[in-house]
């Protein structure tokens, strides 16, 4: 009995030692707090009392919110009242009143870059290429960007008459178009393609994705196919649980997807499957590349970790942080990165360390001799710091300097608007393609744009005659040099013709889209998308698919730094 009054006093002066440790540091950390708000409030109001001209009360705060949040990482941002709908539309739901279309700011015009299928846009045959000049007799010019957006957009069933110059048309022509519910789906394209394989292209992770991707793998499976292709490329992410939802559909239940580990147990917690799996045995492919983030990256690791599914592409981008909403006064909120979270093998795939920087502050990115080591379900070696590696790399297709020009000068955008208004439709978007002489047409519409350009052997060749007046040996060599100059314009010149097949290809996807839309894109792209090619082929052969996910001979390791390719240099 002594023993235990003995033992119990020394517990009651632990706990109340433990008390008093917590309550100073609270204190001291509330007083930090009441003391720093309350130098801020002086401060404000000095500067507002004093400053010799009228300061903006509004911005001033918010400049000193956005700078208080800067120090931490890119993803806890203060919402404002005001931007609201656009964090909703970008975050949770792509849901808005409307009339369907994108439009770009170009040379001071508002261009309608791309109108949505099935909306009020292209049903009033609004088209890409026009250029709104007015709203409701209301001119556009001086308007703003954001100031037009927000004419568009409005409730549901109210009237717009929306004036536009279409090229071939005299004279202006005005449009009435209703506004109607706009929802962007999360799965912009499924079905099947070549080999009887199907096909899911998810954009975004936002309300109802996990659901649509169900839909389209239901609509799939009754044609029995060989394999399935889900397409994450360039898919920034959006709502964790719909990841989770997605991942069910291919594995068993009670199967852990992603655990997120946060500051307190409240943050902390372990995300399982709880369905029964739709497909839990199609051969499956999962896309990504450099822009896929968040839950695309969720659902990559996932699958690779517990050897589902193949992994085709490049490397994806690295965020392996969680996100949640607070409310705030006046209807604004904040988003505060709580948590991060971990694959199935115990790895987490974020790159950037926002919490130790550099001695100037800059963002690192997580040191190669960081990087652990974990193992899949079938034991394959898989490393943490540095996105998810896939397990058939494919080399990022790149433009020519020619065709990244001839895109950014809206050249390619204008010539499909010609090429529209002279050709009222295509038969079919998946076979269209552009005839030699047509390709000729456009060089000939070339002929008279300025597309100049600065092609890597310019500048090496600028670089020459630098180091040659440098050394003072630019007269002895100048008739050489003038010649090579001269070649290296010439070659130039003749860029439309050498990058003919590329530039062709470009051409041919912006056309179709003109009369099948975004839809229309994918399928025409489909005849040269090289990641697709290759994961059609991984499925075609099952011998190699079961090498992959078993992990035999090169497919044991998947993504470990080497020398010469580190997890921090970008692929080329």
């Amino acid at each position: 009995m002594l023993d235990f009054r003995k033992h119990a006093k020394k517990i009651i002066l632990t706990a109340c030692t433990g008390m008093v440790i917590l309550l100073f540091a609270f204190s001291d950390d509330y007083f930090q707090a009441s003391k720093n708000l309350e130098i801020f409030t002086s401060l404000y109001k000095e500067v507002n009392v004093n400053y010799v001209d009228e300061i903006n009360t509004s911005e001033m705060i918010q400049t000193g919110i956005e700078a208080m949040l800067e120090s931490m990482d890119p993803y806890t941002e203060f919402v404002p009242e005001a931007d609201m709908e656009d964090y909703r539309m970008k975050y949770v739901s792509t849901q808005y009143g409307g009339i369907g279309t994108s439009v770009q700011l170009h040379d001071g015009k508002f261009l309608i870059a791309e109108t949505f299928e099935g909306f009020p846009a292209q049903k009033s045959d609004l088209r890409a290429g026009d250029v709104i000049t007015a709203i409701n007799s209301l001119s556009l010019k001086g308007k703003s960007y954001e100031s037009v957006s927000t004419m568009l957009k409005g409730p549901k069933g109210t009237a717009l008459k929306i004036t536009v110059d279409r090229p071939g048309l005299n004279t202006p022509l005005t449009v009435d178009v209703m506004r109607d519910e706009i929802t962007q789906p999360n799965v912009s394209y499924s079905g099947l393609i070549a080999d009887h394989v199907g096909y899911i292209k998810l954009d975004k992770f936002l309300e109802n994705s996990g659901n649509e991707v169900s839909e389209a793998l239901n609509t799939i499976l009754k044609s029995k196919p060989s394999g399935l292709i889900l397409d994450l490329r360039s898919n920034g992410g959006g709502i964790l649980q719909e990841a989770v939802k997605i991942v069910n559909l291919f594995v068993a239940a009670n199967t852990t997807v992603v655990t997120q580990k946060g500051k307190t147990k409240e943050k902390s917690y372990t995300y399982k499957t709880y369905n029964p799996p739709l497909a839990p045995n199609i051969p499956l492919v999962v896309l990504v590349n450099s822009r896929s983030a968040s839950a695309s990256e969720i659902v990559a690791g996932a699958l690779q970790d517990l050897d589902r599914a193949v992994i085709i592409g490049q490397r994806s981008y690295g965020k392996g942080l969680v996100q949640q909403s607070f409310n705030l006064p006046y209807n604004s909120l904040i988003k505060i990165t709580v948590a991060k979270y971990y694959t199935p093998s115990g790895r987490c795939i974020q790159s950037l360390d926002y919490t130790h920087r550099s001695a100037q502050g800059e963002v690192v990115k997580v040191a190669d001799s960081l990087i652990s080591e974990y193992h899949t379900k079938a034991g394959r070696l898989v490393y943490d710091g540095s996105g998810i590696f896939p397990d058939q790399f494919i080399a990022q297709q790149r433009y020519s300097p020619i065709a990244i020009t001839l895109l950014s000068k809206f050249y390619i955008f204008d010539y499909a608007t010609l090429y529209r208004s002279t050709h009222k439709q295509l038969t079919s978007a998946k076979d269209f393609r552009l005839t030699d002489i047509e390709y000729t047409d456009f060089v000939k519409y070339m002929s008279d744009k300025d597309y100049n350009y600065f092609t890597k052997t310019e500048k090496l060749v600028n670089e020459l005659q630098e180091e040659a007046e440098k050394e003072k040996k630019l007269t002895e060599i100048r008739t050489e040099f003038d010649a090579l100059k001269k070649k290296v314009y010439t070659s130039k010149q003749n860029d439309l013709n050498q990058f003919k097949d590329e530039i062709k290809l470009i051409l041919e996807n912006e056309i179709v889209s003109r009369y099948y839309f975004q839809k229309g894109r994918m399928e025409q792209a489909f005849n040269t998308d090289l990641e697709i090619k290759s994961a059609e082929a991984v499925l075609s052969d099952k011998a190699v698919l079961a090498s992959i996910l078993k992990g035999n001979g090169k497919y044991k390791s998947i993504g470990k730094p080497v020398l010469g390719f580190t997890a921090n240099v970008p692929e080329q």
